[in-house]
């Protein structure tokens, strides 16, 4: 339980998506970048940047309900200074809260492409982000309708899809896509945390103590108050005892039962239950 995580992902579908993108970028006008407002470094995949640089992007902050209001601001006006970047937008993708600004933005989008090339035709798009970030849930809230599948796991837009948004333009979905391999582990982590990753390939157990950990750290009064401990310990093994102490999760013998004490940490933490929670801060 001690030991790092260690955190590995090369699917094959991941090449095929990087190939989609690149070859499908000259036939859009704008790229809708998605990633987590709760791990806004680590959610930026550094293989869209290589792919469609020089192109138009406009980047939302999906899952803004679940992080720190103050952080999501901060991390608005860093990406805002990025040559690249037309604008940035915080939303909550699961109410369609705020959704409104996007629209405009797209409008603003559209007049900019009207002025700017002779031949009029409604704008196209490409949504790209890491599995999990919430393409699908704003594509459906786009296009006014269930187009795109939705799900809490990684993987679920298997292949592109074209859709029309109801004023015309029309959009590009790709599958999640990662990169094979992480140079900062805690990048592997911050992802795994948020559900990017598949917790089928990892162990379980040691993701839940080193969210345990982190929490401990940067949100030890959120962890305490949520799990109704007497205190933040700075071993979080011990955190993670009280934790299933607190709320029974003990096997015959007075056993701790850590996978699913970990699994109940991880569950709570990516549905906000634990609080409003940023993992990077600037």
């Amino acid at each position: 339980m001690e030991k790092s995580t260690k955190i590995n992902w090369y699917p094959g579908h991941m090449k095929k998506t990087r190939e989609m993108i690149r070859d499908n970028l000259k036939a859009v006008d704008l790229v809708v970048e998605i990633i987590d407002s709760r791990i806004p470094a680590s959610s930026r995949n550094p293989i869209i940047d290589e792919i469609i640089s020089g192109k138009r992007r406009l980047v939302v902050l999906g899952k803004a309900d679940l992080a720190d209001e103050e952080e999501t601001g901060k991390w608005q006006e860093k990406i805002s200074s990025s040559r690249s970047v037309s604008k940035v937008l915080a939303l909550n993708l699961q109410t369609g809260e705020n959704i409104k600004l996007l629209l405009k933005a797209l409008d603003e989008e559209q007049r900019k492409r009207d002025r700017e090339k002779s031949i009029k035709r409604p704008l196209r798009l490409m949504v790209v982000g890491v599995p999990n970030v919430g393409k699908s849930s704003l594509i459906n809230r786009l296009t006014g309708r269930k187009s795109a599948q939705t799900g809490d796991k990684p993987g679920v837009t298997k292949g592109k899809q074209w859709l029309s948004l109801e004023n015309g333009m029309q959009l590009l979905d790709t599958p999640g896509v990662l990169w094979p391999k992480f140079e900062d582990q805690k990048v592997g982590l911050n992802l795994a945390f948020c559900g990017s990753i598949r917790d089928e390939i990892l162990d379980i157990q040691e993701l839940g103590f080193e969210l345990i950990k982190v929490l401990g750290i940067m949100y030890p009064d959120l962890l305490q108050e949520r799990y109704k401990l007497d205190y933040i310990s700075e071993n979080p093994l011990d955190n993670m005892d009280n934790i299933a102490i607190n709320r029974g999760f003990i096997l015959s013998g007075k056993r701790i039962d850590y996978e699913r004490t970990a699994r109940t940490v991880l569950d709570e933490f990516r549905g906000g239950k634990i609080g409003r929670i940023t993992l990077e801060r600037i």
